[in-house]
């Protein structure tokens, strides 16, 4: 499974790039406002760091001017991915946006038949809301499960799945297991992925027992 970062901070994506886990970003409206920079030069600079795809939403609503913005975000760099609701005028906006070989990132999905439609319509990427599922009261590992079966049955589908409102390790974890392409995580969340109160006993038992004996591995 491939790890994206879901923020917009760009000290965050250097630090998670440089240990080689991070395979793309994902950034979105909410995110992009709260480091108080110009749009296009924290897109620029995410994507100067980081290889793989970049989701940059668009903030109209009708097809045509989503497609007018889709071609200008793609224009940023070569790895862009153009992000897209999902809803009718977006299932179209994916379908030219796609058509004219840019990456699209069907976004705030919260049924399988919506999931099935993004494929449809060609989208690169669909991302299911899992956290605001929970949020309601529903489970939202359980619409991960059924996209990927859906989609399993039926090769011609390229959509890859892209678990979004990730907010513990258990749904990368439950993802993972379910067979998700993707998870989207924020860097607090990523973080946990590596934390375990034995790891940290244990630890602190070696570093301890070493100490005792007075020597040093640089020492000579």
């Amino acid at each position: 499974m491939k790890f994206f970062v879901d923020t917009a901070d760009i000290d965050e994506i250097r630090d998670l790039a440089a240990t080689g886990l991070l395979d793309g970003v994902t950034t979105n409206p909410s995110l992009v406002a709260k480091t108080g920079r110009d749009f296009f030069e924290v897109l620029n600079d995410i994507c100067a760091v980081v290889d793989g795809p970049v989701s940059a939403e668009v903030a109209a609503t009708d097809v045509d001017a989503m497609v007018t913005e889709g071609r200008k975000l793609a224009e940023i760099a070569d790895n862009i991915t153009v992000k897209v609701p999902l809803i009718w005028d977006g299932l179209k906006a994916c379908r030219a946006l796609t058509q004219a070989g840019v990456l699209v990132n069907v976004t705030l999905c919260f049924s399988p038949s919506q999931a099935v439609l993004a494929a449809k319509a060609g989208a690169s990427f669909v991302s299911p809301f899992v956290g605001r599922l929970d949020d309601i009261s529903h489970d939202g590992m359980e619409l991960i499960e059924d996209i990927r079966t859906i989609y399993d049955n039926y090769p011609n589908f390229t959509t890859e799945i892209l678990v979004a409102s990730v907010r513990h390790p258990g749904h990368v974890v439950e993802a993972a297991r379910l067979g998700a392409d993707i998870c989207t995580i924020p860097p607090d969340v990523l973080r946990l992925l590596a934390k375990h109160p034995l790891t940290d006993r244990g630890l602190e038992t070696f570093l301890n027992d070493w100490q005792s004996t007075g020597q040093s591995i640089l020492k000579t």
